[in-house]
């Protein structure tokens, strides 16, 4: 057991990032720390949950809370921060009623007790779990239901994005879309579930356009967060997962608190390649929640995956800020090598270390990739909150890291690349951080063939963001430098 006293962080510092964010904020960043590299310009945009509480209830879960959507700049050597809440249709209602209105999937009831929530069956959609840049649409993404589209320029609330009508307004959307390097297309899936699941086949090409769209059914019940593209396969994990529906039907628990890993079955891997019926194979049970990405090579694939061998389930009516992390289960690098043809999978331990939000270099999507960046926690031992961003060279198995502890805690690596250098490991590494000595946050520029080296530039905010989910770099700007 590790004793407080020598633990790289405190408890403290980190629930201070779990504070909501009410104001909207449009300026220029004139403080910077180093230097913001020439080639570096575009917009990240990134997303999670900003408004933690609606009147005096505070969300059961983050997960629940209302997507905030920020675009930082990057444009001739300086930055601009903008930040604007999805204003979903229950976004309005609740900031009208200023109270819970609706159910949350992972934590949320509301008030009154069961007979408030006995049969109400209605999930809100915070969208607040990615957003993405695509054909001229800035995409506010929330995996079981359809995508709000934003004003890129101004983050404005444009409405649910139903691909001229070709997506029904609540059919589920993938928040993990991939995107092919070669043809700009993107790929996502949807997850109908019930006893049976129905999963849903996405392409939107690179004009923003819905031009595929096919459906599986799946047997069992299918919790399906990330997935893997190659240009041959789409593959997906289904976890061993098991829902009782009851719990949550009667109003006594949020839907969330009702999943279980089923002791003493495999995961199931479905391969389903462009043309054909699907592959299935098994291996040990475990869940993943974020794939690293996928390769061919010959007629095997390579899968890289954050996996936890443990489901980390979540308690009814327990306080995520009370958070235990050394009870936590840790998700550790892991590589998937499948074998099709021979029906068999063989898995190695890439990093025994707690990780989270891998990222690569955006054109090795689909293809072979040598290195990750991926959110780490200080050292190696027990589960702790994330506070160092690590690069591991998957040939050699070296890693190395640059850390933000004590008081610093890190959000998803963004690799946006050289636009002058293709090499693998040219670009930067971005990630917001938040600092907890100054309660406020930093986006911080890493070079990504020099971790170690630490920042860059830190760009220090005039405020803090409350800890983030996922986002993505375009280089396209809509700001003027001045």
């Amino acid at each position: 057991m590790v004793s407080v006293a020598s633990l790289p962080y405190s408890t403290t510092d980190w629930q201070l990032g779990y504070r909501s964010l009410s104001q909207e904020y449009d300026y220029w960043i004139t403080e910077i720390e180093g230097r913001i590299p020439a080639g570096l310009r575009g917009t990240l945009f990134r997303n999670g949950p900003g408004k933690l509480e609606a009147g005096s209830q505070r969300y059961g879960h983050p997960f629940d809370g209302d997507g905030m959507v920020c675009a930082i700049t990057f444009i001739d050597g300086r930055v601009h921060f903008r930040n604007r809440f999805v204003r979903t249709p229950e976004f309005e209602a609740e900031e009208k009623a200023g109270r819970v209105l609706y159910r949350g999937v992972f934590g949320t009831q509301k008030p009154g007790g069961w007979w408030a929530n006995f049969l109400d069956l209605r999930f809100k959609n915070p969208a607040n779990t990615n957003v993405i840049y695509q054909g001229g649409k800035l995409l506010a993404l929330w995996e079981a239901s359809a995508p709000y589209r934003l004003n890129p320029a101004t983050l404005a609330t444009e409405g649910s994005e139903t691909f001229a009508g070709a997506l029904a307004p609540n059919q589920p959307f993938t928040a993990h879309p991939r995107r092919d390097p070669a043809t700009g297309d993107l790929m996502a899936f949807g997850v109908q579930t019930g006893p049976s699941s129905t999963l849903l086949f996405y392409r939107v090409d690179a004009q923003g356009r819905l031009v595929e769209k096919r459906d599986y059914r799946l047997p069992g019940f299918a919790f399906l967060h990330d997935f893997v593209w190659t240009p041959r396969y789409w593959i997906f994990f289904q976890n061993p997962v098991a829902f009782n529906p009851l719990p949550y039907m009667l109003g006594l628990q949020p839907a969330g608190t009702c999943l279980t890993l089923k002791k003493g079955e495999p995961t199931r891997i479905w391969l389903f390649p462009q043309q054909g019926e699907p592959l299935q194979l098994q291996t040990e049970p475990g869940f993943v929640f974020h794939f690293v990405n996928g390769y061919e090579v010959g007629d095997q694939v390579v899968v890289d995956a954050v996996l936890y061998e443990a489901y980390p389930a979540l308690e009814p009516g327990a306080d995520y800020l009370q958070i235990d992390f050394a009870q936590v289960p840790a998700g550790k690098l892991w590589r998937f090598e499948l074998d099709p043809k021979a029906g068999k999978v063989k898995r190695e331990l890439l990093l025994d270390r707690s990780v989270e939000f891998p990222a690569i270099h955006p054109a090795r999507m689909g293809g072979s990739h040598r290195y990750i960046y991926i959110g780490a926690t200080h050292a190696p031992g027990p589960n702790a909150p994330l506070q160092a961003i690590l690069k591991l060279d998957t040939t050699t198995g070296r890693s190395e890291q640059y850390s933000f502890a004590p008081r610093g805690f890190v959000g998803e690596p963004v690799f946006i690349p050289d636009p002058e250098d293709a090499a693998e490991e040219a670009g930067w590494i971005v990630t917001v951080v938040f600092d907890a000595a100054s309660q406020r946050s930093q986006v911080v520029i890493l070079d990504a063939s020099d971790l170690a080296a630490g920042p860059v530039a830190r760009i220090p905010l005039r405020h803090h963001i409350p800890y983030g989910l996922h986002g993505s770099f375009t280089p396209q700007t809509w700001v003027e430098a001045r």
